[in-house]
């Protein structure tokens, strides 16, 4: 068997350059050396999901998902009874966001993302003529809708906002009409009205405040985060201050520095060099996503190529956005990059999936 039949080389060493360099970050930001363990954890789960993902690529065969209605939806199903469960468990820093397995935690809501894409995939390519008629484009937001809610109310404001995301691209892959994108627009708006009228807990309104509004009494109290990434981004300068010299996160200045923050360490580290990097391993990624999607023989694969992309296109950006200060502070890590083992597990094996599609034809 030769694995150059089964694997996209650009995508799977794009995966493993990110990865590679959020470890360096990882092992970089930790202080006092003695507190290794988030770096020795990423390692494990990098050579899981490495396995996984080529396992997924070579022994996977996505037709039985794209054939199997009572498989896709119970994976679809399960996924939100691991979501509601979350709620019955303690709560970590106030969140709803983990089951705690000894030494590891365990995040459902990647898995519910990519869940999502497959079920939504599975959706749209069944009834593709029919997509631009109205009770396709309402059920297939109810899929959407129920696990967005679910993990809102952990509370995670940030990932939330993914699921919906994920289902307004396949939506508009799949050849909306512009009155439905106008009433699309509508209803969000609606819909923002309303949850940040009775959603949002003051924290997370105050950051939006103080995003809007960078002089104003919130972001005074608000905008540690940013104003520290700032900081961070602009003494990188060109090249960086060099590998392990992070004062902004070694110090604790700037909170989440392995997670939501990372982008800053690197750049941090690296400068803008550093960052040219980051955006050209994303870009190859993004391409070679983008190919593998236009050749897709069918529309199940078409559209779980697309939703792939999509969900990897809008974590990223949210990610950077806010580490630049573009966007308001929603927690939401650097997909392949930040720390934790059940998003970069997650990424690895829908890459896998992705890369499947290839090499079975209808």
């Amino acid at each position: 068997m030769k694995l150059k039949q089964y694997l996209d080389w650009p995508l799977v060493a794009s995966f493993i350059f990110l990865t590679g360099l959020g470890l360096a970050v990882i092992y970089s930001a930790a202080f006092p050396k003695a507190e290794l363990s988030f770096f020795y954890k990423q390692i494990i789960f990098f050579i899981l999901g490495l396995l996984l993902m080529v396992a997924t690529a070579i022994f996977v065969d996505y037709r039985r998902l794209r054939s199997n209605s009572f498989l896709v939806l119970s994976l679809y199903l399960f996924f939100l009874i691991l979501l509601g469960g979350l709620f019955f468990f303690p709560s970590i820093r106030d969140v709803h966001g983990w089951y705690k397995l000894g030494p590891f935690t365990f995040d459902p809501v990647p898995f519910a993302q990519l869940g999502l894409i497959i079920i939504l995939a599975k959706y749209f390519s069944t009834r593709h003529p029919l997509v631009k008629q109205w009770p396709v484009l309402f059920i297939s937001s109810l899929y959407a809708l129920i696990p967005a809610i679910l993990v809102f109310l952990q509370p995670d404001f940030g990932s939330a906002s993914i699921f919906i995301l994920i289902w307004i691209g396949l939506v508009l892959v799949s050849g909306l009409k512009w009155k439905h994108l106008f009433l699309l627009l509508t209803l969000s708006i609606i819909f923002g009205g309303l949850i940040w009228s009775f959603g949002l807990h003051d924290y997370q309104r105050n950051r939006v405040i103080s995003f809007i509004h960078p002089s104003s009494a919130a972001a005074a109290h608000h905008d540690w985060q940013v104003r520290q990434s700032m900081i961070a981004l602009g003494s990188g300068k060109l090249i960086g201050k060099g590998w392990e010299h992070n004062s902004q996160a070694r110090y604790g200045f700037l909170p989440e520095a392995r997670t939501d923050f990372i982008f800053s360490v690197i750049a941090e580290e690296f400068g803008l060099l550093g960052v040219i990097c980051v955006f050209t391993l994303f870009f190859v990624i993004i391409w070679r996503l983008t190919k593998i999607g236009w050749q897709a023989d069918n529309n199940f694969a078409y559209f779980l190529s697309l939703g792939y992309l999509i969900w990897l296109t809008a974590q990223s950006f949210l990610s950077i956005g806010m580490n630049l200060g573009f966007l308001p502070v929603v927690g939401v890590p650097l997909p392949l990059v930040s720390y934790g083992g059940s998003s970069l597990i997650a990424f690895y094996i829908g890459g896998g999936l992705v890369m499947n599609t290839r090499f079975w034809t209808t």
